[in-house]
């Protein structure tokens, strides 16, 4: 394998780094890692999102489980859905979401 995609990062420790940087330690760094009440409950959840497939709409389609890999920026991982919506020629918006147990956080970085 070409050494461009040996130092790929993950979109799932860029999500954890974002989320708490003592969490991306713990997992992506020492590698530690247990299951709790809400991990267990948040793989229940994920189970038709980590499946691949498609769901076509009127104005949209929505990939879930969509892999996904940026040699520019780096980055690979898998999406939990991926929203291509349609204009009068072609693509008009791609939309990625991220489904997560909770409430919806911003906080000061717009996230």
């Amino acid at each position: 394998m070409e050494e461009k995609y040996n130092n790929l990062t993950s979109l799932s420790a860029l999500q954890h780094i974002l989320f708490c940087e003592r969490q991306f330690a713990l997992i992506h760094v020492e590698q530690i890692w247990e299951d709790n009440r809400f991990t267990a409950e948040g793989e229940v959840l994920h189970e038709r999102v980590h499946r691949e497939h498609a769901e076509n709409r009127k104005k949209f389609r929505e990939e879930y489980g969509m892999a996904v890999r940026s040699l520019k920026y780096g980055l690979t991982g898998k999406c939990d859905l991926v929203e291509l919506w349609f204009g009068d020629s072609g693509i008009d918006r791609i939309n990625p979401v991220e489904f997560k147990r909770g409430k919806r956080r911003i906080d000061q970085r717009g996230f």
